[in-house]
């Protein structure tokens, strides 16, 4: 089952209720105009068990320890935003899975030779996906195509920095000089957005498969305290693109992260992909792809399923 993004964007009082989070806002209750009623009603539940991502983007939010704590333990993964609204953080939960000790020892003992050929299966898949993004934009792709076959285990002749140049250059011809930079122009502030909430649904789904976010097959950085997360979400990047793209070419404003935009960038957990040839929401290929992932790393299969853009 697909789990719910959430977002809160204004003051709001978060707490729990019979496994239910309860959402309450400050500016009902503390109306003295308004009948007690009315107030009652106004009090939202959504049930915890249906909650995936939660993202917090206010600075007057207020959310009590025992929500916190059943939101964990049931493998949701907090996002919180800054002042301008970035996402600056993400709380994961620590025990997501009974067998996560033997899973963490298989990951930890994996070899060099695994991590190389299961790195080269991730740029392939990248490459593809962007080629695909690009042929449905109408943009030449036989170039990347070719090369996501042609990548070799640990990717050695560096494939996926030739095609992220390629792939950038043409992605956005609609925007003059467009280049991909952390801090650039936009649509970079969607971009950063899209993939600051794809890297918390996989890294709730390496969570739940009982894997160490931390410890990447290729990232490696110490300041990192995700890179597995940023190496699996790789093949997913051009899925959070696509959405870019759309909003970009329907004229959006993308100078701002406005609501109807980050409404629409929120979306990205329920877009349909091709997982094995058969259409799945992205969250729920998630969770695929991070179990077979632990397959791998115990010695159960050779092959990690990445999805498809369809």
């Amino acid at each position: 089952m697909i789990k719910r993004t959430l977002y809160f964007g204004n003051p709001a009082y978060l707490s729990t209720h019979l496994e239910q989070l309860v959402v309450r806002l400050p500016e009902v209750e503390n109306n003295p105009t308004l009948p007690e009623a009315f107030k009652k009603e106004a009090q939202a539940t959504i049930p915890i068990e249906d909650v995936g991502v939660v993202i917090l983007d206010h600075q007057q939010i207020i959310i009590s320890q025992a929500l916190m704590a059943k939101l964990l333990a049931n493998n949701v993964a907090f996002i919180t935003c800054d002042n301008t609204h970035l996402p600056t953080g993400l709380m994961l939960n620590l025990s997501g899975h009974t067998l996560q000790a033997t899973r963490f020892r298989d990951q930890l003992n994996a070899s060099q030779p695994l991590l190389k050929q299961l790195w080269q299966q991730t740029v392939k898949a990248k490459i593809k996906n962007q080629a695909l993004l690009l042929q449905r934009c109408g943009i030449e792709a036989g170039n990347l195509l070719k090369w996501s076959k042609d990548v070799l285990s640990g990717d050695t002749e560096n494939l996926e920095a030739r095609a992220a140049t390629y792939y950038w250059k043409n992605l956005f011809p609609e925007i003059p000089g467009f280049k991909r930079e952390r801090e650039g122009l936009p649509p970079n502030n969607l971009l950063n957005y899209a993939y600051a909430i794809l890297r918390a649904i996989i890294a709730r789904s390496l969570v739940g498969s009982g894997l160490l976010p931390t410890l990447g097959i290729h990232h490696h950085n110490q300041y990192n305290h995700y890179c597995l997360a940023d190496d699996v979400m790789e093949p997913y990047r051009p899925f959070a693109d696509s959405l870019v793209k759309g909003l970009a070419v329907q004229g959006s404003d993308y100078n701002q992260l406005s609501p109807d935009v980050k409404k629409k960038l929120l979306g990205l957990a329920s877009v349909d992909v091709l997982l094995n040839g058969e259409r799945s929401p992205l969250m729920v290929a998630a969770q695929h792809t991070t179990a077979s992932l632990a397959r791998c790393f115990g010695g159960n299969a050779k092959k990690i399923i990445y999805p498809e853009l369809p």
